[in-house]
Formats: structure tokens, sequence, C-alpha cells
């Protein structure tokens, strides 16, 4: 059995003690409902001030903006931006690598001796399972063509 909201609330319960019915629902029932009261329910605050930066677009009233860290101008892009030199660019390498590696959570004694464990009984069962079909394929050839 569906109930609706109107349902659910009884009929004749709905009335006051006068015998109407209240003027606003306790619950609005209609999802455009829900949202308008929520927009209401909403502090004037971060809503009032997005409103404004909808009214103007940034960089679109003619204005300047603020410049440029630098203060240079943007590059053509036919113009290639100078290259530094091969031993500035190492060095910038090697620096970029030591930050990665600083990032690097490194795995304790533990873990090591765990995944060590792991990467070598794995290599082992492989090992066996290519042995056992080669076996297997090197007796069927010999059976089929032997």
């Amino acid at each position: 059995m569906v109930v609706s909201d109107s349902d659910a609330s009884g009929g004749e319960q709905d009335q006051d003690g006068a015998g109407q019915k209240p003027e606003s629902p306790s619950r609005p029932v209609t999802a455009a409902a829900r949202r308008e009261r929520r927009a209401t329910a909403r502090p004037a605050g971060k809503s009032a001030a997005r409103a404004d930066d909808k009214t103007r677009p940034a960089g679109k009233s003619g204005e300047k903006t603020a410049p440029d860290a630098k203060g240079a101008p943007t590059p053509k892009r036919d113009q290639k931006p100078k290259k530094a030199s091969v031993l500035a660019r190492l060095v910038r390498f090697i620096r970029e690598v030591w930050a990665e590696l600083r990032k690097v959570i490194w795995p304790n004694r533990k873990q090591m001796v765990t995944y060590t464990v792991v990467v070598l009984a794995f290599v082992v069962f492989m090992v066996g399972l290519v042995s056992v079909l080669d076996l297997a394929f090197k007796w069927g050839i010999g059976k089929i063509f032997g």
C-alpha cells in the first residue's frame, strides 16, 4: 500500500481546533518547494556575496586587471622559450628527484621482509607452473609427432 504525505497525516487531523486547515504545510511536498525553503533558511553571508559576483563577471568590465607578478608581457606563440644550460637542467632534475624521494613512504624492516617473502614465493610458484606446462607440452608434442 502506497501512502502519500497527504494520506499519511490522517486527513481530518490536519485541521486545527477551529476546523480549519493550517496555512502552510510543515514539510514541503515538491522538490521546488524544498529548495525554496532551504534558500530562505540560509544566512545572508556567502550567498549574497556570490550573487554580487555573478552580476559582474571578472575581466569583462573593461577594467585593467592586476598585472602579472613578473610584470612581463605574455610571450608570443612563435617565440621559443630560452633553454637553460645543461648543467642547470641537470641540477634542477636532481633537485626534483630528491624532492620526490622525500615524499615516498619507505617500508620498515618487517614490511620489507614480508614483501620479499611474498615475491620469492610467487616466483617459485610461477617457475613450477611454467616447468609443469613445459613438460606437459613436450610430452604431448612427443606423442603427436614422435
